[in-house]
């Protein structure tokens, strides 16, 4: 019997003091960030069992958004709602839900792709692998999707490099990755946007256009935190994802 997948859904760097400061005042915050260590570990739990079936692989990369922070349900937010569409659709697929609460770019850099690469190596031989090795075409993910950066554009620090931090990402993502680009109207956000337009013409990635497709207003699309989405967002949020899965013709 092959051991489980060993992925931490979990975020390695503790809460900063700001968010800790707003969790203890405001309810609204504080219920949110109750959500976090649960939904995590809900992921590894359906993560150990995706890893390892059969079917095509879906992939999703990215934030507290993937991982449904601010939604009813962990599966609640934009990937399981989009996960649960696309079954209806008549694609029978595996998810595997590498999100980790507060992620920036260089968290996917560092832990997420390595974990992407495992899963195809996995996929590919039938059996779990060693990190590091190579992956053949016949191990590619089906779907691989990227929700990442908005960490990143809301601190200032954090927004110097990222369009370089991005454009080193996507040179690892495999080819066809659906990539969101950031609705923030910060000149890094921008930058981003452009990169990710000059890809997507260039037929290297899909791009899930969430500046000019998802909601143009928030009201009653926000958990009680006023920062995540709750169901409706991520509905939402889902929707235009499901378009960029079309345009890549993933169900055929």
């Amino acid at each position: 019997m092959a051991p489980a997948f060993d992925y931490s859904n979990r975020s390695e760097r503790p809460r900063g003091r700001v968010l800790s400061a707003l969790s203890a005042t405001l309810p609204g915050v504080r219920a949110v960030q109750e959500q976090v260590l649960p939904y995590a570990v809900w992921w590894e739990s359906h993560n150990r069992v995706a890893a390892t079936s059969g079917g095509p692989l879906w992939v999703a990369l990215g934030d507290s958004m993937t991982q449904g922070i601010g939604a009813s349900a962990p599966d609640r937010g934009w990937a399981g709602q989009l996960s649960e569409r696309l079954a209806r659709r008549g694609w029978s697929h595996r998810l595997v839900n590498l999100g980790v609460n507060g992620a920036r770019v260089q968290d996917v850099l560092d832990r997420q792709l390595p974990a992407l690469e495992l899963l195809e190596r996995m996929a590919e031989l039938g059996q779990p692998a060693e990190l590091g090795q190579p992956v053949g075409a016949g191990g590619r993910a089906a779907l691989v999707t990227v929700v990442i950066g908005s960490n990143d554009v809301v601190v200032r620090r954090h927004r110097r490099g990222l369009a370089q931090r991005f454009e080193a990402m996507l040179d690892r993502l495999p080819a066809g990755a659906l990539v969101a680009n950031l609705p923030n109207p910060h000149r890094e956000a921008r930058a981003v946007d452009a990169l990710l337009r000059e890809r997507a013409d260039a037929g290297r990635l899909v791009l899930v256009d969430m500046r000019r497709e998802g909601p143009r207003s928030w009201r009653g699309r926000l958990a009680s935190d006023r920062f995540h989405p709750n169901d409706r967002g991520y509905a939402e949020m889902a929707t235009v994802v499901e378009r960029a899965v079309d345009r890549a013709g993933v169900l055929g």
